[in-house]
């Protein structure tokens, strides 16, 4: 009898669970409608979402509404996160979020074909639900645990720069409802997550209020993926878009399988107008303020006139975000102003179709420190406060113009394109350069009036035409003329492989350059900073504001010629060359020509010497110890002398980028080689030798020189054992800089170094030789970090 009790009871919960409906059990909840329905439970506290689209392809996106406000970390408000293509499918009692591997395809008609490829390659499950309601055709799941789960890979990120190991902390997570609602085309979800945490590291100190303790609110988009009609455009490396890359296992034989796309918005004309069926919209930030919101929309506007140019009438538009729009919704492209504690880099981020590569959103993040960093560099070069009322109309003017540009370039990523380093040397060819400041000197006046472009160049026209224009027949012959055309005017494409590091050999692509001629642009920046230097005085400041502040604001001055001084370094052991296709013409690159390699050596040994590197007694005089209440920043100079300003590691600093250049590894493999396949020119044993005769010229120097030649000396040596001792350099490289510290060591064991020695010039010497003595016996390590860093300079 008993035994039939239990038989009956669990019956009756059976059926009562099977009889559990939707609509039962969300009676009374507030209910959302759109791309999926979902409930709130206000007592639990709990979104119950209602999946009746199974097997339907969708887009997944994370995002961060509220961000850790540290550039170092990367976190920041409005982040967008990764785009994945998922469906819901049912297992039973389960719903699997199940992500599709887009890398690997078949494209072809034969679903057997496509299943192969599929069952060949792994997929991701991110996620499982139990089914607590189903009615009809839809289930019912609690969806809470996914939302309070970290999607957007906030810890890893946190791991990763270094600033302790945290997880979310549920009892301290909850749903943030303000901004969770459903549309039609897309529903959208945030949650209050607090990451509990042990040691943490410096910048989560600086910015969280409890450090073990830090709450971001996530994102999350379930965004409907676009209708057809669409047509995906072929990717070619000269065009200026990021490539979308996939393998196609249904390719012909004779067919290559890496398929390449770009990334372009969906952009149609109105039959026989050009008119478009439905404009590009960017919105600005309404939390930008003015003058820098009007600047935002002026600059990203710019873009109209590349469409305008490719044959469209006001198809890109910019607008100020309504107060009711979410600047995460995916209908919003989004022109973010964003706070940090340091200033930092600003990105331009696409949401886009995984499948075809078209643009869904674009979401631009622009740091709002940058502005004030342009400020502050006009501030050193101008020095407005020299009189009671002072005018910084000039200084303003400059900011808002780097503004404008940055606002363009930014946009210009969420259109598709990538950066184009070489487009300074035509004229400012295009806003997807990384431009210097064009501060000009005039007499004994410096000029801002021409500091940065005002509107959209030449090569934007003619990337914009690639990637929205429309072909009337055959599409490819159509982009083959884009192409051609681009090499007809002159105007170049080279990016970010061959750009970005000190140690690239493209001769002519560069970060933060001007001019079409990188030594006399070298020579042209090296007399403005001397001019600078030499008439730097307190009206740099504010007078407000402590004099120590003087620091920071001579930064940006001394280390002026930096990233110059890169673009010259390029030249040595250098080539240019193009991104071919095999149908093209002539050589595949050109070796700079040796006499040119030279006089870049020349130039940049030039920056080492003390009358280079030295600052007028006038000018330290000017810079006392930190005030109290005041301390030094990342953005100080660097130091030895406690709270004192000193002049000669801020020389060290210097020396150590100068070599840094002329050391790398790679630029003296390729300068061995080079020397090897012509039989002539600079080689890297003349290099070396060049800068050892530098370093052993101490006759030359006295006072506040010679104890700069001296510290430079020693980063000279350091930098020559950090090459001996690279085990990534190649065995020549690093033969030639052993050879070379033998032979310094050897050339002060000729001197006689216990006589006078009213420089310090014979302890410096005698210091050196053990060192390296020390270093042959392997008694000594040396690292990067020894030697003192300048402040950060990018961005500008």
């Amino acid at each position: 009898m008993f035994r039939r009790i239990i038989i009956a009871t669990a019956l009756l919960f059976s059926i009562c669970a099977q009889a559990e409906t939707i609509s039962g059990l969300t009676a009374g909840l507030d209910r959302q409608q759109g791309l999926f329905d979902f409930y709130w439970d206000d007592r639990k506290g709990r979104v119950l979402l209602q999946v009746d689209q199974f097997d339907r392809e969708l887009l997944l996106l994370t995002g961060l509404a509220q961000g850790l406000g540290s550039n170092p970390v990367g976190l920041d408000r409005n982040q967008a996160g990764e785009s994945r293509v998922v469906k819901f499918e049912r297992v039973g009692n389960k719903v699997l979020i199940h992500q599709v591997n887009l890398d690997y395809r078949a494209q072809s008609d034969n679903p057997a074909e496509r299943r192969a490829v599929e069952e060949a390659f792994a997929s991701s499950v991110l996620w499982g639900f139990e089914i607590i309601a189903e009615e009809g055709s839809g289930v019912l799941v609690d969806f809470t645990p996914f939302l309070l789960s970290d999607q957007h890979g906030i810890a890893q990120r946190l791991k990763d720069a270094e600033q302790g190991s945290y997880s979310v902390d549920a009892s301290k997570s909850a749903v943030y409802l303000p901004r969770t609602r459903s549309f039609p085309q897309n529903t959208e979800f945030e949650a209050q997550l607090t990451f509990a945490g042990s040691e943490p590291g410096k910048y989560m100190k600086e910015v969280v209020p409890t450090p073990k303790l830090v709450t971001l609110r996530q994102h999350i988009s379930l965004v409907a993926l676009p209708e057809d009609g669409y047509r995906p455009r072929k990717f070619h490396s000269r065009s200026g878009y990021f490539p979308l890359t996939y393998r196609d296992y249904a390719t012909e034989i004779d067919q290559p399988m890496d398929q390449r796309l770009i990334f372009r918005h969906r952009l149609q004309k109105k039959p026989g107008s050009n008119e478009v069926v439905e404009p590009i919209v960017y919105y600005v930030d309404s939390g930008v303020p003015e003058p820098v919101r009007s600047a935002l929309i002026e600059g990203a506007s710019w873009w109209n006139q590349a469409f305008e140019a490719a044959g469209f009438e006001n198809a890109f538009q910019v607008k100020l975000l309504p107060e009711d729009a979410d600047p995460l919704d995916v209908r919003y492209n989004v022109i973010n102003w964003v706070h940090r504690s340091t200033r930092g880099w600003s990105y331009g981020y696409s949401v886009y179709d995984p499948r075809t590569g078209e643009i869904l959103k674009g979401n631009v993040t622009l740091g709002s420190l940058r502005v004030r960093q342009d400020f502050l560099i006009a501030q050193g070069l101008l020095q407005p406060y020299g009189k009671k009322d002072a005018d910084t109309e000039k200084l303003k003017a400059m900011a808002l113009a780097r503004i404008r540009q940055l606002s363009a370039h930014e946009v210009g990523h969420t259109l598709g394109l990538a950066h184009n380093f070489i487009a300074s040397t035509e004229e400012r060819a295009s806003v997807m350069d990384y431009p210097a400041p064009l501060v000009t000197l005039s007499g004994n006046d410096l000029k801002l009036s021409e500091a940065y472009d005002t509107g959209i160049g030449a090569w934007d026209k003619l990337a914009i035409r690639y990637g929205y224009g429309i072909a009337d027949d055959a599409e490819q012959e159509f982009l083959a003329g884009i192409i051609e055309e681009a090499q007809q005017q002159k105007l170049r494409f080279i990016s970010d492989p061959d750009s970005r590091a000190i140690n690239n050999a493209h001769a002519e692509s560069h970060l933060w350059d001007n001019g079409e001629e990188v030594l006399e642009e070298f020579q042209r920046m090296t007399e403005l900073r001397r001019h600078a230097l030499e008439n730097f005085s307190a009206a740099a400041n504010r007078p407000d504001v402590a004099r120590s502040s003087l620091d920071e604001t001579l930064v940006p001055v001394y280390y002026g010629h930096r990233y110059q001084s890169e673009a010259v370094g390029k030249l040595i052991g250098g080539l240019d060359y193009n991104y071919l296709y095999n149908d093209a013409e002539g050589e595949s690159y050109t070796m700079v020509p040796a006499d040119r390699q030279q006089q870049a050596i020349d130039s940049l040994a030039a920056t080492l010497k003390p009358q280079f590197l030295t600052l007028p007694e006038k000018v330290l005089q000017l810079l006392p110890p930190k005030s109290y209440g005041y301390s030094r920043t990342i953005e100080s100079f660097p130091a030895y002398t406690g709270v004192t300003f000193d002049s000669i590691a801020m020389a060290e600093a210097a020396a150590g980028h100068t070599f840094s250049i002329l050391l790398h590894p790679e630029r003296a493999a390729r300068l061995q080689q080079q020397q090897a396949r012509r039989g002539a020119g600079p080689g890297f044993n003349t290099l070396l030798a060049q800068l050892t005769a530098q370093a052993l010229a101490h006759g030359d120097y006295e006072g506040l020189q010679a104890a700069v030649h001296q510290r430079v000396n020693h980063v000279y040596v350091h930098q020559l054992m950090m090459l001996a001792g690279n085990k990534k350099a190649p065995a020549s490289a690093r033969a030639r800089a052993n050879f070379e510290l033998a032979r310094f060591q050897h050339a002060i064991g000729e001197m006689k170094l216990f006589g006078d020695d009213p420089h310090g010039y014979n302890a410096h010497y005698f210091y050196e030789a053990n060192r390296i003595a020390a270093y042959m016996a392997g008694d000594l390590e040396v690292e990067a970090g020894d030697i003192k860093p300048m402040p950060p300079g990018s961005p500008i």
